[in-house]
C-alpha cells in the first residue's frame, strides 16, 4: 500500500512535515472523531503512569499541539514540548496563550529534531512521546535520544498505535485504519492520504513489542506494556 506522505528513507522527514503542515489546524478535531474521544483517556493514562512529582522536569517529544505537554504541566512538572513541525507548534503556542499555568509554570515549546534532541545528557525526570515515535525516520534512534536526555531513575513513556495480538481483532482494527480512517482525511483535509498514512506507517513499525525490546536493550528497568483497546493502542514504560 503506497501513501504519498509515507516515504521510507531520506525523504521520510520532509513528507511527514508536509503532512502535519496540512492537518495541524484540524489535528485535534480529527483525533476526537476517529477515536471517539478515547485518545484523551489514553493520554491521561500515560500521565498517570508517569507518576509526576511537583517540580520535576519533563520533556514531551513530538509534542504536536500540546495535549500531553499541558497535562504534564497540570500534574506539576516543568515542561518542554519539542516538535519539528512549525505548523503544529503554532497551534500549541496558540493554546498556551489561554492555558492555565496553575502548576509547574508555563510550557516551553521548542522547534527541534527528536533524533537530535537539543538538551544535554541526563536533563529530565520524565520523557514522553505520544503518537510520534512511529513517525520518525529511525524510531530506535528516537528512543535512544529519549534515553540519553533522561536522568538515572527517569521514566520513559511511549503512547502509540499498537498491533493487537488477537488475529481477529487485529484484522478488524487494521481494516478500520485502512478503509475507514482515510475518510476523515477526505472530509476534513480534502485528501484521504493524510490519514491513510496512519496504516501505512504502522505496517513497518514494530509497535509495543518492538518498543519493549528496545527498552530492554537500553537496559531500562521496570519495563511495562499497557495494552489499550485490546492492543490497538499501547503505552510502553521503562525506567532508566
Amino acid at each position: 500500500m503506497s501513501d504519498k506522505f509515507y516515504q521510507p528513507g531520506e525523504q521520510r522527514a520532509a513528507r511527514v512535515e508536509d503532512l502535519f503542515a496540512l492537518i495541524a489546524r484540524r489535528y485535534d478535531l480529527i483525533n476526537d472523531l476517529q477515536s471517539l474521544g478515547l485518545h484523551r483517556r489514553w493520554k491521561r493514562a500515560m500521565i498517570t503512569m508517569a507518576g509526576i512529582q511537583p517540580g520535576e522536569h519533563a520533556l514531551d517529544v513530538c509534542c504536536g499541539t500540546g495535549d500531553v505537554a499541558f497535562a504534564l504541566q497540570r500534574s506539576g512538572a516543568e515542561v518542554v514540548g519539542l516538535d519539528f513541525s512549525p505548523a503544529m507548534l503554532a497551534v500549541a503556542r496558540d493554546r498556551a496563550k489561554v492555558a492555565s499555568a496553575a502548576a509547574g509554570g508555563p510550557v516551553r515549546f521548542l522547534h527541534g529534531d527528536a533524533l537530535r534532541i537539543p538538551f544535554p545528557d541526563e536533563s529530565f525526570d520524565v520523557v514522553t512521546v505520544a503518537y510520534g515515535l512511529r513517525n520518525l525516520a529511525n524510531w530506535e534512534g528516537g528512543l535512544e535520544e529519549m534515553w540519553r536526555v533522561a536522568r538515572p531513575g527517569a521514566r520513559l513513556l511511549v503512547l502509540d498505535f499498537g498491533k493487537p495480538a488477537n488475529r481477529l481483532w487485529r484484522g478488524i482494527y487494521f481494516g478500520y485504519l485502512r478503509f475507514f480512517v482515510p475518510c476523515f482525511g477526505k472530509i476534513c483535509c480534502k485528501d484521504t492520504a493524510t490519514h491513510a498514512y496512519i496504516f501505512a506507517s504502522l505496517r513497518s513499525y514494530p509497535a509495543q513489542r518492538g518498543v519493549a525490546a528496545k527498552m530492554e536493550a537500553l537496559h531500562c528497568r521496570d519495563i511495562q506494556v499497557r495494552n489499550l483497546a485490546g492492543g490497538a493502542m499501547s503505552i510502553n514504560f521503562g525506567r532508566k
